[in-house]
């Protein structure tokens, strides 16, 4: 009788020491430049209760419909892996009141990620993620600073190649008619049903599909950058305005 060979589950990967010792110059070269910015350092559990995700993320994103890892717990509870780490760090920000913390509060995070997808290269079911959050503020420069450390992060690690774009979702007084303008766009166009049932949810998520018949109809949509309100566009020209005077590169 032949004995199975013990390995790690598919999608999943050992970090060895070699490569090791990057990720933990990555992290560490991280921390320091997040701290300098004033962004304290925050961990969340691995797993939370998966109304957190299906309300943080969203109902209509791919990663709540199909790449969940959700389980009822012995208690009966419906628990789930992290897919992201805004949410859980949101979850904590409320439970312990740091509303009332001087804003914003400024937060960076690191952990495994899981997300129940297709193995490929470069893609894992597994995977670690840092991350920062600024909560309280909806003041542009925030966009910004956040913005160059990222920029600042690559140019520190010697990352090569690196083009940064620079998009944006607008505010509430943009996106609601923006939302009736891509809708007019998909109505018109063959869809498949599941993106059709997404389209009344959150049109908008519909640019990240995987499926190549509808990034063809996304390609030719509307922008929201073409159909900012004054203050939207008010807010993204003091970022970029910001961002030139701090010397990143980005595009548009």
């Amino acid at each position: 009788m032949s004995q199975r060979r013990l390995e790690a589950p598919r999608g999943t990967r050992d970090v060895l020491p070699d490569e090791h010792r990057l990720r933990d110059h990555v992290v560490a070269t991280a921390a320091r430049l997040f701290t300098l910015h004033g962004y304290g350092h925050i961990s969340t559990p691995t797993f939370e209760h998966t109304e957190v995700f299906a309300r943080g993320v969203g109902d209509s994103t791919d990663i709540v419909r199909k790449e969940m890892y959700t389980f009822d717990d012995r208690g009966g509870r419906s628990i789930t892996l992290r897919p992201e780490g805004t949410a859980g760090v949101v979850r904590a920000f409320l439970e312990h009141g740091m509303h009332k913390l001087p804003l914003p509060v400024k937060l960076w995070y690191t952990g495994s990620m899981f997300r129940y997808e297709a193995p490929q290269a470069g893609r894992f079911r597994e995977h670690v993620q840092l991350g920062v959050e600024a909560i309280g503020s909806t003041d542009p420069l925030l966009d910004a600073e956040v913005i160059t450390m990222l920029h600042a992060l690559y140019t520190q690690l010697g990352v090569p190649d690196v083009r940064l774009r620079v998009g944006t979702l607008g505010d509430a007084a943009t996106r609601g008619p923006y939302r009736e303008r891509l809708i007019a766009h998909l109505q018109a166009a063959d869809l498949p049903e599941d993106a059709r049932e997404r389209m009344h949810q959150n049109p908008m998520r519909l640019f990240d599909s995987k499926d190549p018949r509808v990034q063809a109809v996304m390609a030719d949509a509307p922008r929201i950058a073409q159909h900012l309100g004054p203050e939207a566009a008010a807010h993204h020209a003091t970022v970029l305005a910001a961002l030139d005077a701090a010397g990143v590169p980005y595009q548009r």
